[in-house]
């Protein structure tokens, strides 16, 4: 089976690890890839989709793997031009994907499924978003298009919002676009993915990011400091509840609004005191919760997204581990505000029982790994408890080093 996957992340260096380790046979490609993914995958350079697209029909892949967003929605769109090559894709069409594209999309979606989540308006200057506010702290602010999971801000006072609102609205650091003012809920949250073929879907182990840059979900928020994954995270009643009221009316309002669907799709959510909510959807694997779901799934995934793609949901050939998953992110120097490259990292070969998975980091000269953006990489491990899995997590974390490394210390111990 000839697979190409999609991304240059610690999220891709995760699916392509598992489809190498699948039972079927397979040799896998990416685009753009990275020098980590590189000792796994054949990397394979043309200058854009449509090339990537011909690359693929003359290259014979079998099956392409949408694991970083921006590709879903960028021209065509990938999963639209797969289709029209004919080439199986798991991942969702361009109008589908954009769920995660806007967040005003989404909402209104959510508003007319029914689908339990937070109060919110869309707005397209910073007059409209100061109305929209109306005095009412804390509240949630996000930048309606992709902003690589940077776009939201939490705003406890005027002050924050303030400042959020001029990024946003006035100096566009992330591009032209409207921004949503939100409800902020209260609550644990909770990471739900889902693999979805058409009208079915097949849930997989909850996850729960750590998305603030510092102990006790302090500071900016980042990309993802870390992830437990657990199917103890969340009890039956509550994955049941979630399911019934935001997985299945999701599923079938894609159907209903004539949305196609193959791949997975994430359901960030709030705990709240009134029962599950959603706050946002992505369309693709969480990054970094994939790096701590991957280790606990076993069986065939390359099989598994095959059949996807071609339209069959085949629950059989994963299971999952009724054990703990920890991931533990390094990030450079100045992240999330910045990120510095060219620290030599050291350690990497002293990691025993755990995965690395690489995010930002390239080889070089001397061939040695260094630093190559912010989240630079994450290490994993497991246990039959969650305490066991941290202290395991932490201990091979310890073991690897570079000039300026941040790091939480209180992944999968704050807010348990």
């Amino acid at each position: 089976m000839r697979i190409l996957v999609v991304g240059k992340g610690g999220r891709e260096h995760a699916l392509i690890t598992s489809m190498k380790d699948s039972a079927s046979e397979t040799e896998i490609f990416s685009f753009p890839g990275s020098d980590a993914i590189a000792e796994l995958a054949t990397v394979v350079n043309v200058d854009g989709l449509e090339s990537l697209i011909d690359w693929m029909s003359e290259n014979k892949i079998d099956l392409c793997v949408a694991g970083e967003e921006s590709y879903l929605v960028k021209g065509e769109g990938l999963a639209n031009l797969c289709e029209k090559a004919g080439i199986p894709c798991w991942g969702p069409h361009k109008q589908s994907a954009q769920l995660e594209a806007s967040k005003e999309f989404a909402k209104e979606f959510m508003f007319k499924h029914n689908i339990p989540t937070g109060a919110a308006a869309g707005c397209a200057d910073i007059d409209e978003a100061r109305a929209a506010i109306n005095g009412v702290y804390p509240t949630v602010l996000k930048f309606d298009g992709l902003a690589a999971g940077k776009g939201v801000a939490v705003c406890a006072d005027e002050a924050s919002a303030e400042e959020f609102l001029n990024e946003v609205l006035v100096e566009r650091k992330f591009g032209a676009g409207r921004l949503l003012v939100e409800e902020c809920l209260i609550g644990p949250e909770v990471s739900v993915f889902a693999a979805v073929v058409d009208s079915e879907y097949q849930i997989f182990t909850p996850a729960r990011d750590y998305k603030r840059a510092l102990d006790g979900d302090g500071g900016p928020n980042t990309g993802g400091m870390g992830a437990v994954a657990s199917r103890q995270l969340v009890d039956k009643a509550l994955l049941d509840q979630i399911d019934r009221e935001i997985v299945k009316p999701t599923v079938d309002g894609l159907v209903s609004d004539g949305l196609p669907y193959r791949g997975f799709i994430y359901f960030g959510l709030m705990i709240t005191e009134a029962g599950p909510k959603i706050i946002e959807y992505n369309c693709r694997f969480g990054d970094p919760e994939c790096q701590a779901v991957m280790p606990i799934v076993s069986g065939d995934m390359a099989a598994f997204c095959l059949e996807g793609a071609k339209g069959n949901l085949n629950e059989d050939l994963l299971s999952f581990s009724d054990g703990w998953s920890v991931c533990l992110v390094k990030a450079s120097a100045g992240y999330p505000e910045s990120s510095r490259s060219g620290d030599v990292i050291s350690g990497l070969e002293n990691v025993s029982n755990a995965r690395v998975y690489h995010a930002g980091t390239r080889k070089n000269a001397e061939g040695n790994w260094e630093t190559n953006g912010g989240r630079v990489l994450a290490v994993v491990a497991g246990g039959d408890d969650r305490m066991s899995a941290v202290e395991a997590a932490y201990t091979e974390l310890a073991k690897v080093e570079f000039d300026g490394m941040q790091s939480r210390t209180d992944v999968g111990v704050f807010n348990f």
